[in-house]
């Protein structure tokens, strides 16, 4: 039977889930990792724990053929994947190849903004030297989402977007835009909305293609979702069911 785990500290695995069960038919293990939320604001010695102590619990409890690090900070700031673990990286390359004016943005959370990993990352891509990449800090915009305020105040969001990003966009004149935090997803909407002649870039689909290509064990006849947390809230409850997911969450100590 084909069994994936997917986690991250909230609720960004969701966008990673939705792509994965729209081409695959498996069980997925959502672990939800709320006890040290926000991942974007740990260091790099905590994120080797965490993550450490996350892959070895759910190897041990779920077997899974695949796990996914549904997170960019740990995947870009430590060397992780392999084989069977699959992290979520930005989509530079693409971005580039998209861009009219080689000014693409990156959305992503406060420590990968700041950690020279991700620079090492971006030269490791090789874009063309035209290409300028811009490293903006979303972390107020992950809290939109893990708060549920991107379902329950839409004007409240919507002001924060556009007080967060439309200077910097208009002024680094920004085309393409990669949301490289998997929270971000959640607030597309608004962001097209907001920015009309942007393109947003969401990894989540070229995610779920290589799980497919990874995958040898036989699909189910249809998806099965198992959500487990490691800090019972009802805030994440609630966002879960605004999502019209009602699945009942199950405890799972780090």
């Amino acid at each position: 039977m084909a069994r994936v785990a997917v986690f991250d500290s909230g609720l960004g695995s969701l966008s990673i889930i939705k792509a994965i069960q729209r081409i695959c038919k498996m069980e997925i293990i959502y672990f939800a990792d709320q006890a040290n939320f926000p991942y974007g604001k740990k260091s790099k010695k905590q994120l080797e724990k965490i993550m450490k102590k996350s892959i070895e619990l759910l190897e041990k409890k779920f077997n899974p053929e695949l796990i996914v690090i549904g997170s960019n900070t740990p995947t870009i700031m430590l060397d992780l994947t392999n084989e069977k673990i699959i992290g979520v990286n930005p989509p530079l390359k693409e971005a580039a190849s998209k861009s009219s004016t080689k000014n693409i943005a990156m959305l992503a959370t406060e420590t990968v903004v700041k950690n020279k990993n991700l620079t090492e990352y971006i030269k490791k891509m090789k874009l063309p030297k035209k290409i300028i990449v811009h490293k903006i800090n979303a972390s107020n915009l992950v809290e939109l989402v893990e708060s549920g305020k991107f379902i329950e105040d839409k004007n409240y969001c919507k002001k924060i977007i556009k007080n967060s990003l439309q200077n910097i966009f208009l002024k680094k004149n920004i085309d393409v835009v990669t949301l490289s935090s998997t929270h971000l997803p959640f607030l597309r909407h608004y962001l097209e909305s907001e920015f009309p002649n942007i393109q947003f870039i969401d990894p989540a689909d070229s995610i779920a293609k290589k799980i497919l290509l990874k995958t040898t064990k036989q699909q189910l006849k249809k998806n099965s979702l198992k959500i487990f947390s490691s800090d019972k809230t009802s805030i994440f409850q609630r966002n879960l069911e605004n999502l019209g997911i009602k699945n009942k969450i199950k405890f799972l100590s780090i």
